[in-house]
């Protein structure tokens, strides 16, 4: 036994491969669930005295399946008495068929069957695979929290009353699901990168694994390419004590170049298909970043254009948000001004930190204080509130 039990890292981890194991034993996604949640609950009573098992994961798995068999035998249906008999008699890492040969990835497809609403997909998939809280996929959606909850109780029940299967797809339907899978994984990744890197890790792993699966679908190469662009600045991200380092502050140097490299060189390939979706022009935007020595030499203006090229393909706020950002820093914070107050995102904190570098840069520095607040109130990560919170106590001397 380990001597320091962190129930906590071993859930990041490994809930979603646990969910993931025990859905392919049971077929039925709300028991594999609750008993992997039984067994992290068990975990947390057992591990501090006991220590952590030499393979947590195994034990948490092992665990859930026998939590599952305790349940099944209480059931008197025929149904639930041939799971018990199918569990009992499984092996510990059954064997694996199908185009998709991963079980989280397999989850991913399942949970983004055409039967479910789009955004219902995303969420559940994230509530399964990363163990996120309602709440905080609630924050990734911009929606109210019971919002969100409905859409997962909703998405459970249209699973279990449609008799949808926890299945491989089959090489036919990969293609329809694509978009809710790209989704699901960026979704993964974004939450990671402002919380547990962990879950970038994962989200990185899961987009090679589906470039692998369908090399021919360019907008899966593209969100590869864009997560490896990111992930590769990370280490410059924060600085020693914690607190965000902006882009255009951030030491370069610290860059992982291989990361960074590798990313670049799928956009040259995906440059050359001539088929830009949005992910790939996404990644774009990143390489041009990074190809750029210091934050001065940035090619704004073909990220402008870029940013043009998204906006007509997925037109969001959000995109929308970005784009000024880039208008700002080719025709002027005032322009953008304009353009950042005309969007509905009044719960998006970068919007209000935007908005208060904007107001910033036009010498309205006591406006500037109150947007870099409401920014901070809204942002979700400590790194983030302790940048944005520095960044008002300068500008409330300046105000005054």
């Amino acid at each position: 036994m380990a001597d320091a039990p962190d129930t906590e890292a071993v859930f990041r981890a490994e809930y979603g491969r646990a969910v993931s194991v025990l859905t392919r034993f049971l077929g039925d996604i709300d028991l594999a669930e609750e008993a992997v949640q039984d067994a992290f609950a068990t975990a947390v009573r057992t591990w501090p005295e006991a220590g952590v098992p030499p393979s947590p994961a195994g034990w948490i798995i092992t665990t859930a399946r026998n939590r599952a068999v305790d349940r099944l035998r209480r059931e008197s249906t025929r149904d639930a008495r041939h799971a018990e008999a199918a569990l009992l008699h499984a092996p510990d890492a059954p064997p694996e068929e199908g185009p998709v040969r991963d079980d989280r990835l397999r989850l991913i497809f399942t949970c983004c069957h055409p039967a479910l609403a789009p955004q219902s997909r995303v969420a559940l998939t994230l509530r399964l695979l990363g163990g996120l809280s309602t709440a905080r996929i609630a924050r990734a959606f911009l929606v109210p929290e019971p919002t969100l909850a409905q859409r997962l109780v909703r998405a459970k029940a249209k699973i279990r009353d449609a008799g949808i299967p926890y299945r491989v797809p089959r090489d036919a339907d990969l293609p329809d699901r694509l978009g809710g899978v790209l989704a699901v994984i960026y979704l993964i990744f974004n939450e990671g990168y402002t919380g547990d890197p962990a879950l970038c890790t994962e989200a990185v792993r899961l987009g090679r694994l589906l470039a692998e699966l369908m090399p021919d679908e360019p907008e899966a190469v593209g969100l590869l390419a864009l997560m490896l662009l990111i992930e590769g600045r990370r280490p410059a991200r924060l600085d020693a004590g914690g607190t965000l380092v902006p882009l255009p502050e951030q030491n370069r140097a610290r860059w992982d170049r291989e990361l960074i490299a590798e990313g670049q060189d799928l956009v040259r390939r995906l440059l050359r298909r001539g088929r830009p979706g949005p992910y790939q022009i996404q990644a774009a935007i990143n390489a041009v970043h990074s190809d750029a020595p210091t934050a001065a030499a940035t090619d704004w203006g073909q990220i402008l254009r870029l940013y043009d090229q998204l906006m007509a393909l997925a037109p969001t706020p959000v995109v929308a948000l970005n784009r000024a950002v880039a208008v700002a820093e080719v025709e002027g914070p005032a322009r953008a001004l304009g353009l950042v107050d005309a969007l509905d995102l009044t719960r998006y904190h970068v919007l209000h930190a935007v908005r208060a570098d904007l107001l910033r840069r036009l010498g309205r520095f006591e406006e500037a204080t109150g947007e870099y607040g409401k920014a901070a109130e809204h942002a979700e990560s400590a790194a983030e509130r302790a940048w944005l919170d520095r960044r008002r106590r300068e500008l409330e001397h300046r105000a005054t």
